[in-house]
């Protein structure tokens, strides 16, 4: 998968106090936006196949995960992701798995290859963990009805950010050399009390050569959500294993 070529065009340092704008904007979103509930169509594509689910969503700021991925027939696949930990429930062959809550293992499961904490921030239309949105080194340039921030790195890794009308459309990061790593694009955005949200999200991943987007539905933010929402149970007889290695199954409490 290609992603086009863009074409930026460099705004004049004295256009600082725009950037600074968009930025401090999206910094105060991110201090109103803590969590998300919603029903989603979820779509994925990479080496020719496809795949669509409708999906129940659960996030919670700063990693907290959980995905019901569901179909015609019922419940496909629970997942759930908080403070490091993996659980994933696997009903069709009644298997409880747990591990360590990864790059690797969203992208199997959720199929983001992004830490927690970034794909919580992706779902969310939030910018990336980890860096100074206000770095008075961020540059400033325009492509096509964009207004775009970029960010570069000691190492030589750019981040941008994309905003037309205020709101965040577009997170893309490049590794040394400018190859891009992937792209987030946010669209169809609607007023929640009093807060921005986009309702559509697609990301694109060259390297995998990899799309997955979400259509949220009637989508709820800053619901107050317990962390046992994150925490899974193994239901009775599941064979459970970890790591690679097969537990024996789990037996139902016996009285007397």
């Amino acid at each position: 998968m290609q992603l086009p070529p863009t074409h930026p065009r460099d705004i004049p340092n004295f256009a600082r106090d725009r950037s600074l704008d968009l930025t401090n904007s999206l910094a105060e979103r991110a201090r109103s936006l803590d969590s998300l509930q919603t029903e989603a169509v979820m779509q994925y594509s990479a080496g020719g196949k496809s795949l669509k689910t409708h999906e129940e969503l659960v996030v919670q700021r700063p990693d907290g995960l959980k995905v019901e991925a569901r179909s015609a027939f019922g419940v496909e696949l629970i997942l759930a992701a908080h403070n490091g930990d993996l659980q994933i429930f696997d009903p069709s062959q009644n298997r409880f798995m747990t591990g360590t809550a990864s790059a690797d293992t969203l992208a199997k499961y959720v199929r983001i290859p992004m830490m927690p904490k970034d794909a919580v921030n992706l779902l969310l239309g939030l910018a990336p963990t980890g860096f100074d949105l206000n770095d008075p080194t961020a540059k400033l340039s325009e492509e096509g009805t964009m207004t775009v921030v970029s960010y570069a790195s000691p190492d030589g890794t750019t981040r941008d950010l994309g905003f037309e009308d205020r709101n965040l459309v577009m997170v893309r990061e490049a590794a040394p050399g400018g190859t891009t790593r992937y792209r987030v694009d946010y669209t169809d955005y609607h007023d929640i009390g009093g807060v921005m949200f986009p309702y559509r999200v697609a990301a694109e991943f060259p390297e995998s050569q990899s799309r997955v987007s979400f259509h949220y539905r009637r989508p709820i933010i800053n619901r107050q959500i317990p962390s046992s929402t994150f925490v899974l149970t193994p239901a009775p007889g599941a064979t459970e294993t970890h790591l690679g290695m097969t537990i024996a199954p789990s037996q139902p409490d016996h009285e007397g």
